[in-house]
């Protein structure tokens, strides 16, 4: 009986750090698409690996790479983008973490007219000496058809993450 209890409270203890690490990837990402989205360029090069490689046209190597080519997000009259994680998932080991989720471009053309891009990304995360969590990998497809309403709502929910 006594071991029953010390295992069962192992697992307890056990799924709960795990649960606690996803949420904690989770606001990670959260807090990435925000400095996006406050076109913060400086905060927004902090949550990338000085390893990093994001994959679109290109591979871009590394935070001030990435961080320029994502330029036009961070000029006051650029593009805007946010995303948010719909899946995250870490290894067993706690060193990298998956999350990917829908994203949402709006663009705005010379006539004022806005236009809206939705597309999937995916970005890998790995475990730093410090405890953080920096993007190692990155990348995003577009799509050619109109996002599920639960799509479009788990970008305008609201979330428990520190701002």
């Amino acid at each position: 009986m006594k071991m029953q209890f010390t295992i069962s409270l192992l697992l307890l203890t056990t799924m709960s750090l795990a649960s606690d690490l996803v949420d904690e990837v989770r606001c990670r990402e959260i807090g990435f698409s925000r400095a996006a989205e406050s076109r913060d360029a400086e905060l927004f090069a902090t949550y990338i690996d000085p390893d990093a490689r994001f994959i679109g046209n290109s591979a871009l190597r590394g935070p001030v790479a990435v961080a320029s080519a994502w330029a036009m997000f961070f000029a006051a009259d650029g593009p805007s983008i946010k995303w948010r994680p719909q899946f995250v998932e870490i290894l067993d080991d706690g060193t990298l973490a998956l999350t990917r989720g829908p994203y949402r471009l709006v663009m705005t053309d010379e006539q004022g007219v806005k236009t809206e891009h939705w597309g999937t990304f995916n970005s890998v995360w790995r475990i730093q000496a410090d405890g953080s969590w920096k993007v190692v990998f990155d990348a995003g497809s577009d799509s050619d058809v109109p996002p599920a309403e639960t799509v479009r709502a788990l970008l305008e929910q609201g979330d428990d993450c520190d701002a």
